[in-house]
């Protein structure tokens, strides 16, 4: 049994080359094969967001605090919510964060393919990020 005590991670801000506005990280881990699972903890301030990505086998998302937007490339815009829990295909670029007026928190797991659990792309632009929302539950 391992114990990653929290006084011994410090988070770190979310990299400006993979994000747009202030996001921090932590709790990140990643475990030893035959396990391929990793995740981490995301807080977004609002207006915060990712750069589009994917991941080879897919990630999940649980909202623990606030609201935030979501959206495949060239598909529609979602909004999310605390207690949401939020799949994202494999190998699907998309990107995700806080709406411009609220912080969004969630816990972040995913696989790695051979040592690869993300793959980061350009940035979200303005315009993508303040496209309108879809209409429907994201379902």
């Amino acid at each position: 049994m391992e114990i990653d005590r929290k006084e011994a991670r410090e988070p770190v801000e979310g990299p400006e080359e993979y994000f747009t506005g202030t996001a921090h990280i932590s709790g990140q881990f990643d475990r030893a094969g035959p396990s391929r699972v990793t995740g981490a903890i995301v807080s977004f301030e609002p207006g915060a967001r990712t750069a589009w990505h994917s991941h080879p086998l897919g990630q999940t998302l649980y909202v623990t605090q606030g609201i935030g937007w979501t959206q495949l490339r060239n598909g529609e815009k979602y909004e999310f919510y605390e207690g949401d829990i939020l799949w994202c295909p494999p190998d699907k670029d998309h990107w995700h964060g806080a709406t411009p007026d609220s912080s969004m928190t969630h816990y972040v797991v995913q696989e790695a393919l051979d040592g690869e659990n993300v793959v980061w792309k350009e940035k979200v632009t303005d315009e993508e990020y303040m496209s309108p929302l879809a209409k429907g539950g994201g379902n």
